[in-house]
């Protein structure tokens, strides 16, 4: 988020649109206000490798923010800004953090942190004004906490990083502690250099941002537009229709999404998909495995212009791919750019191409920590540490592209038989009246596990009996029998996350207090 010489160079540039409201914010802007609150950060006394966080929805401030704790070598944790007040808590808990910025807009949930959270020292809230004239201890407006300061730079600056929080599908999040590098805040890392050149990411590009810049995908996206100069449309919530009227809007050149929002966007109505997308050079997707179907309907769309990477916040390994190697390794999530993938099966010997197992990485620059859990860092680590993981399945072929089959908590054990939910999720949502699939395992007094499938349909009064034996001749004629979902159930919204992650362990949950249930 260091903006550096285009604060200089173009300083009237549009760093910021925000894509609701229209609220811009320029280059000579956010370098201003980023200094300011960088020159609060030091008065309060934070040093290189103190924590801080932010509650906030997709909002200015959250970007200057940022901007502002890169240039302080300081650790700053975005936390969702759905979560509960307990869950916030734990974040900011765990984190260590000793001065949070939330907004209004959080209010309602942020107000009852400071009883949760004894360790923060300090707590900003932007937007003040629309809360009260007078705030409740211990909260003070932002805006009046830097209005002391006049934006001149602060004189030890050094490059601050993100310590991201996992989303918990599978647990308690934890936070993945990169080093924090010895560095200038204007300095290219290896892990910006990696997506500049893979994505073709320019100087001067309009870059439309989509989802919750509390992920790690979207805020580094982000981050590395700022550094090239980019004007950075951002989406305050994704919806499909308003994404494809921003392209045509804004002449949008670049942009990231999940594979969700792409399912979203091809199941409009024709007629309202019928926005000029022309401008589009570069599209991005990650966080999960897109369905094959998807992905060539997508290219069929936009043109050759999708490109796909793979990689965790851990950033121990990184692959991708181009729109042309996609079509020559259908369902490939690419070939390594960072660190050399192995896959190894439950006794630590090397798969041979074609055959699923463990993910581990090896010879990557990142090194990281799951911060306050030495137990969980150890256990993603190889012996003799020269590998790591994160927990993901999958394949490499012969030409060493690598596929993912699902993650390690998600494998459903039937009869003995591993099963991979993924691939059936990914055939479940080409049908034309899924508009999202889970799949996962529930209790089986036979086979121990069954095969589950929820379904949000495209239609929420379809007539759910008939749909769910419509869904079942699909699978059978699709993918072995033993693959295919015994029972369907159905929901009116998936519990997806903003980003597009789904939050399978809740759902799953449901389900383990009972024994599997019948079609519904």
């Amino acid at each position: 988020m260091y903006p550096g010489r285009h604060a200089v160079d173009h300083p009237d540039r549009p760093a910021i649109i925000m894509a609701s409201s229209g609220e811009t914010v320029t280059y000579a802007d956010l370098d201003t206000r980023a200094n300011r609150l960088a020159a609060l950060f030091r008065a309060h006394g934070l040093v290189p490798g103190d924590h801080i966080a932010l509650f906030m929805e997709n909002h200015p401030d959250m970007i200057v923010a940022m901007s502002a704790a890169e240039r302080t070598g300081l650790f700053y944790t975005p936390v969702n800004s759905f979560l509960s007040a307990d869950e916030a808590a734990f974040i900011i808990g765990d984190s260590h953090s000793r001065l949070v910025i939330t907004t209004a807009a959080k209010f309602a949930v942020a107000q009852k942190l400071p009883g949760l959270c004894p360790v923060v020292q300090r707590w900003l809230l932007v937007d003040a004004d629309a809360v009260a004239d007078e705030l409740p201890a211990p909260f003070e407006s932002y805006a009046d906490a830097v209005s002391e300061f006049d934006g001149t730079p602060v004189e030890d600056e050094r490059l601050g990083t993100p310590m991201f929080y996992s989303s918990g599908t599978t647990g308690r999040p934890k936070a993945i502690k990169r080093s924090l590098p010895d560095a200038h805040p204007g300095q290219i890392l290896d892990i910006e250099d990696f997506g500049r050149r893979l994505f073709h990411l320019r100087e001067g590009m309009r870059f439309l941002s989509p989802a919750p810049l509390y992920h790690s995908g979207p805020q580094s996206s982000v981050a590395i537009g700022i550094r090239l100069g980019a004007t950075i449309v951002v989406m305050e919530k994704f919806d499909a229709r308003e994404y494809l009227a921003l392209v045509e809007k804004y002449r949008i050149t670049h942009s990231m999404v999940v594979p969700t929002m792409f399912s979203r966007m091809l199941k409009l109505p024709e007629k309202e998909r019928d926005y000029d997308v022309s401008s589009l050079e570069v599209v991005v997707h990650g966080a999960a495995p897109c369905p094959v179907a998807v992905k060539e309907a997508v290219l069929d769309w936009f043109g050759p212009v999708i490109y796909e990477y793979y990689g965790g916040t851990e950033a121990n390994g990184m692959c991708g791919c181009t729109p042309q190697e996609w079509l020559e390794h259908k369902g490939t999530v690419g070939r390594p750019y960072m660190g050399e993938p192995v896959i190894l099966d439950d006794d630590g010997n090397e798969c041979p191409p074609g055959v699923p197992g463990t993910i581990w990485f090896r010879g990557a620059g990142s090194t990281f920590e799951y911060f306050n859990d030495p137990g969980k860092t150890a256990e993603a680590r190889s012996a003799d540490g020269t590998m790591s993981k994160i927990g993901d399945i999958g394949f490499l072929d012969e030409d060493g592209f690598l596929y993912l089959t699902d993650r390690q908590a998600f494998v459903i054990i039937s009869g003995g038989v591993n099963i991979y939910p993924q691939e059936i999720e990914n055939l479940l949502i080409t049908h034309p009246k899924v508009l999202d699939a889970a799949v996962f395992g529930v209790p089986d007094e036979d086979f121990g596990e069954a095969v589950k499938a929820v379904i949000q349909p495209v239609d929420p009064t379809s007539a759910r009996p008939e749909l769910a034996s419509e869904l079942s001749e699909f699978c059978r004629s699709e993918i072995a029998k033993f693959k295919c979902p015994k029972s369907f159930d159905f929901i009116d919204e998936m519990p997806r996350l903003p980003t597009g992650k789904l939050y399978k362990k809740g759902l799953r949950a449901a389900y383990w207090t009972e024994p599997a249930a019948a079609s519904r």
